[in-house]
């Protein structure tokens, strides 16, 4: 059973920093595609960081530069790190997870995230 529990959000003051964690258990994160989606109340789901397998990283445009994405292969956890954070960031963050061989997926319950002055 492949189980994703995330952690680590709350509310923070623009400019501010948290980081996301996903604890993944049932399935390896380096055998995986791992991936940070966020959804804003009334807009749609939508992907803004994956790490594949091999490491590559991919950045929605928005979160580029901003956000880093990186995973510890031995605690078997997906981080989120979150800086200069702005309003338009408040979402729940929900992990993905795509093992290999990349048929089924798999959601965390999402945290909470609020940017607010």
């Amino acid at each position: 059973q492949v189980q994703l529990v995330e952690s680590g959000g709350g509310a923070v003051q623009p400019g501010g920093s948290l980081r996301l964690s996903c604890a993944v258990s049932g399935s390896s994160v380096s055998e995986s595609a791992m991936s940070w989606y966020r959804q804003a109340p009334g807009q749609k789901r939508e992907m803004i960081a994956q790490i594949g397998s091999s490491g590559y990283t991919y950045y929605e445009d928005a979160v580029k530069g901003r956000f880093t994405i990186s995973r510890d292969i031995a605690k078997n956890t997906v981080h989120l790190q979150m800086n200069s954070l702005k309003p338009e960031d408040t979402a729940i963050y929900y992990c993905n997870a795509v093992p290999s061989p990349y048929v089924n997926s798999y959601w965390g319950q999402g945290t909470q995230v609020t940017v607010s002055s």
